[in-house]
């Protein structure tokens, strides 16, 4: 279902939507291009928690190595 709403948008973006628009509508070329920002959107927040996870997940690891090490050392000592 498709639902009819008012943005204004800058002269910038008009030119550009309709030097790209090709056989299609404008209108089809910017439900075409907000797509693409909002699938472009979801990939960047996916981005950044996969940082934020491996971060943790690689500061987890620097303890894991040092309670490893001081083992070892124990080991060695007994």
């Amino acid at each position: 279902m498709k639902l009819t709403k008012n943005f204004t948008i800058g002269p910038d973006l008009i030119k550009y939507v309709e030097e790209t628009k090709g056989d299609a509508s404008a209108s089809e070329r910017v439900n075409e291009l907000l797509r693409r920002a909002m699938t472009q959107e979801q990939y960047d927040k996916l981005g950044a928690e996969d940082a934020e996870f491996f971060a943790v997940a690689k500061a987890g690891r620097a303890e894991a190595k040092s309670f490893q090490k001081a083992a070892l050392r124990t080991f060695r000592r007994d």
